[in-house]
């Protein structure tokens, strides 16, 4: 215990001192602290710290990598040593939210929009994977699946399959609900307005484009308007700009509407407000606009495929410093419903794999068992799609591995981009990544696995003995 409580004092002092703590927080591994000044943290006191693992700054929170298990120990004794109250995750967020300017604000929200429901879409993702390899020709049997050849696994794979989709079939639902909640409105509504926008009585967002094709889009006719009676299956930008409006509308009501009334009047009027709202405005801007920013990705990288796999292989690494990484969830959604496949998210894995691959390079460089122990978890992490504490622990302490292992992926980037490879979901960031792979880009995708995991090792491997033998 006297080393806990001598570690929670280490900290303390690391980060300047309980009066520069505005509140602290812990989660699985992470302290998570608010700070008044972060410029009074002294790095290198943390990084010597023995239960410290990592250290780094995010969405205006300076984050302490502990270790599960231990972290909660810590934080025990850092509350008793400041006299500092116990604090949420949420009152984390709000305290440091105060520093963020109107930017940072913007991708916080998207963050915590699609952080909740990213373990919907990742599972979604994983049973995917299983499903094409089941379903995919050419894996097993010449031109066939394996279910062509083996029938009796074709019930079994669609079960799967229907158990995949379900979370993409109705992902303006969960993006509802974390949306409005995060508004500041009810949940519930937020999974209502998501349900009703992809109702089965509307025409299918997937079967729109053959439907304008054939001058078949179904109308509602509204005293001589017409609306198109269209949902929006696999849309994100609807349902957010709805989500936004409806918690405002009702928060204005909440307001306004005497307690005996509300149950009567607050969720049917802002439901329906929203509602038309959606249907006559909202969704087919939105509609427009998503598909509008769809096809210039997709424009980009049909004409500059080594150019977009150079800048955004290369450069992912730093959108997820920087936290923007999270904006690009909702182009991969989109991509997924109007490309029939994501060419990003690919991408993401091989820059998780290069990041992991640097770090493991240190592990057999480094000479500090600390930081060799380090190397080694923080590595494994990255390549199960986990990257923050081989970046933050590890790769960008030291600099050059974190250069490397972009390099690395942006080499294996502009491999696979040229080579047309699509993810069909959203999966786990890693080496398991090949599962969201759609099937028939899996050999040139096991390449740029190749890639980001030798360039980024070898490179960082000889870089730091020349170093080390320097030194």
């Amino acid at each position: 215990m006297s080393n806990i409580r001598e570690t929670a004092e280490q900290i303390v002092q690391a980060v300047g001192g309980k009066e520069n703590i505005s509140a602290a927080t812990h989660c699985v591994t992470r302290l998570r602290f608010a700070l008044k000044d972060e410029s009074k943290v002294d790095s290198s006191a943390l990084e010597n710290i023995d239960l410290v693992k990592g250290s780094f700054s995010a969405n205006g929170q300076y984050q302490v990598v502990i270790g599960q298990g231990t972290v909660d120990k810590v934080y025990n004794e850092l509350v008793d040593i400041t006299g500092m109250g116990r604090a949420s995750k949420q009152d984390i967020k709000d305290e440091a939210e105060k520093k963020l300017n109107p930017l940072q604000r913007a991708i916080k929200t998207l963050a915590d929009i699609f952080i909740p429901i990213l373990p919907a879409i990742v599972t979604a993702g994983l049973l995917m994977g299983i499903n094409n390899i089941l379903t995919g020709p050419g894996i097993f049997y010449d031109e066939k699946s394996f279910v062509d050849v083996n029938t009796g696994w074709k019930d079994f794979a669609d079960i799967i399959n229907v158990i995949a989709n379900t979370a993409f079939t109705f992902l303006p639902a969960l993006i509802g609900w974390s949306a409005v909640k995060k508004f500041g409105g009810s949940p519930l509504l937020g999974i209502v307005l998501g349900l009703m926008l992809v109702h089965p009585s509307l025409l299918n967002a997937w079967e729109y484009g053959k439907a304008l094709e054939a001058g078949k889009i179904p109308y509602w006719n509204l005293f001589g308007f017409d609306v198109a009676k269209v949902g929006y299956q696999g849309q994100v930008l609807p349902v957010l700009f709805a989500s936004y409006i409806l918690a405002k509308i009702e928060l204005f009501l909440d307001k306004r509407i005497p307690d005996a009334f509300k149950l009567l009047l607050v969720a049917p009027i802002t439901l329906l407000v929203t509602g038309f709202l959606s249907f006559i405005l909202i969704g087919p801007v939105t509609f427009a606009i998503g598909n509008a920013i769809t096809d210039g990705f997709v424009s980009i990288f049909d004409h500059f495929a080594w150019l977009g796999g150079l800048i955004y292989g290369g450069f992912y690494a730093l959108l997820v410093v920087t936290g923007m990484h999270h904006t690009f969830l909702a182009v991969d959604l989109q991509l997924v419903t109007n490309a029939g496949g994501t060419f990003l998210w690919p991408m993401l894995a091989l820059s998780n794999i290069a990041q992991g691959s640097a770090a493991l390079a240190m592990m057999f460089a480094a000479r500090d068992e600390k930081l060799r122990g380090l190397s080694l978890t923080s590595a494994i992490s990255a390549y199960l799609g986990i990257t923050e504490p081989a970046m933050f622990g590890v790769n960008l302490r030291f600099k050059y591995p974190f250069i490397f292992a972009c390099i690395g992926s942006a080499i294996a980037g502009i491999t696979i981009t040229i080579q047309g490879v699509k993810a069909s979901s959203i999966g786990v960031g890693g080496l398991p990544g090949f599962l969201s792979i759609i099937p028939e880009f899996w050999g040139a995708f096991f390449i740029g696995m190749a890639i980001s995991l030798i360039v980024p090792f070898v490179l960082t491997f000889l870089y730091a003995k020349v170093k080390l033998r320097k030194q």
